[in-house]
C-alpha cells in the first residue's frame, strides 16, 4: 500500500498582498493554511517555507527550508518535501499551496497514484499534485540545471498524469494572490455549502 505524506508550500514573498506570509492570512476568521490542513486527507504534514519557523509553531508541524535550492522557486519547496517524505517512510508527496483554501477533501486519494496533477474548469494546477518520492534525483538533477526551472516542463519529464476534477465547485483551487482575492473568495463562499469541518 501507498504511503502518503503532504507539504503545503508556504513560501513566497507575497509583495501583491503587501508581503508577510499569505498563508497566514484569514478567511472567515481561520488562516488560509488552517483551511487547507483541515481538508488534506493524509496524517503526516510538513510545512515548505524559508525564514524563521516559529511563525508556524502553533501548528505543530515540521517547518522544511529549501536551502539546497534557495530562490529556484517552488520545486525547491517541493524537493525539500520529497527527502523528508523519504525520511517518513513515505512512496508519494502530495503538495498544495498554501495560499489555495478550498481543496477537495479527497484530494490525494483521486490524484492516487502518483504522478498526478489536479485540472480543473480548464486550469492545470501544477503544484496541487502528488508526486512520486523516487523523483527526487531527477529534480535534484532538473533544480542543478541552468535555465528556468518551471513546474510544468519538471512534471512533463516524469510523465505527469492530469486529473480532472469535474463539476468542480468554484472556489476549488482558487489561490489569493491580493487582498482583493481575498474578499472576493470572502463574497464567493456560503458557508452553508460547506462540510462541517471547513465551516
Amino acid at each position: 500500500m501507498t504511503k502518503t505524506a503532504g507539504l503545503v508550500l508556504a513560501g513566497g514573498s507575497a509583495q501583491r498582498m503587501g508581503g508577510g506570509d499569505k498563508p497566514l492570512r484569514l478567511l472567515h476568521g481561520r488562516t488560509l493554511l488552517e483551511h487547507v490542513l483541515a481538508a488534506l486527507d493524509v496524517t503526516r504534514v510538513a510545512i515548505s517555507a524559508n525564514g524563521d519557523p516559529a511563525r508556524f509553531a502553533r501548528f505543530g508541524l515540521p517547518v522544511l527550508p529549501d536551502t539546497a535550492f534557495a530562490g529556484r522557486g517552488p520545486l525547491a519547496g517541493v524537493l525539500a518535501g520529497l527527502d523528508w517524505a523519504e525520511r517518513e517512510g513515505a512512496d508519494a508527496l502530495l503538495t498544495v499551496p498554501g495560499d489555495t483554501p478550498f481543496i477537495p477533501l479527497n484530494l490525494a486519494a483521486t490524484l492516487a497514484p502518483a504522478p498526478a496533477t489536479a485540472e480543473s474548469l480548464g486550469q492545470k494546477h501544477n503544484l496541487v499534485a502528488l508526486w512520486p518520492v523516487s523523483a527526487r534525483a531527477a529534480l535534484q538533477r532538473f533544480l542543478a540545471a541552468p535555465g528556468s526551472p518551471r513546474v510544468g516542463r519538471f512534471a512533463q519529464s516524469i510523465g505527469m498524469r492530469y486529473v480532472p476534477f469535474d463539476g468542480s465547485d468554484p472556489r476549488w483551487f482558487a489561490n489569493v494572490n491580493t487582498p482583493e482575492e481575498l474578499l472576493q473568495l470572502e463574497r464567493m463562499d456560503d458557508r452553508r455549502d460547506l462540510p462541517a469541518d471547513r465551516r
